[in-house]
């Protein structure tokens, strides 16, 4: 297979079936848009990561030293908690959005592909700086 330039292709389901140059550019646009909240959602788990190694008590040594019925029943441990959820659920999202950009991709449409890489590098190109300031 190669990929090819049409107005023409079916992506991830049959309802979305494109067969206009309209319907092109908003598809390449829709799949465009998804690659980019696919990068602000690899970034906003960075960010997450950050912030849960941060809730995590300074002194490990210290931790466990402690008696068991004393470990874990701190502040820091429930908060550590909620970002590793919260990490978990961004994951799931992650991997749900970059399966449909590739399968969108793999319709072999040089438009969709393009759409994909565009999207993608203007996401990282928004996203990254935010990084810093989380």
């Amino acid at each position: 297979m190669s990929f090819y330039f049409s107005d023409t292709a079916v992506l991830l389901f049959d309802f979305w079936s494109v067969h206009t140059p309209t319907g092109m550019v908003l598809s390449v646009l829709v799949i465009l848009l998804l690659s980019m909240l696919y990068e602000a959602i690899k970034m906003g788990k960075a960010v997450l990561l950050q912030r849960a190694l941060l809730a995590l008590p300074r002194s490990l040594s210290q931790e466990s030293l402690a008696e068991p019925e004393e470990r874990g029943t701190g502040p820091g441990q429930g908060r550590w908690f909620r970002y590793h959820v919260s990490q978990t659920l961004f994951h799931v999202v992650q991997v749900v959005l970059g399966y449909m950009v590739m399968l969108a991709v793999m319709s072999y449409n040089a438009w969709i592909f393009l759409g994909a890489i565009v999207g993608s590098t203007l996401g990282y190109f928004v996203v990254y700086p935010l990084l810093g300031r989380g």
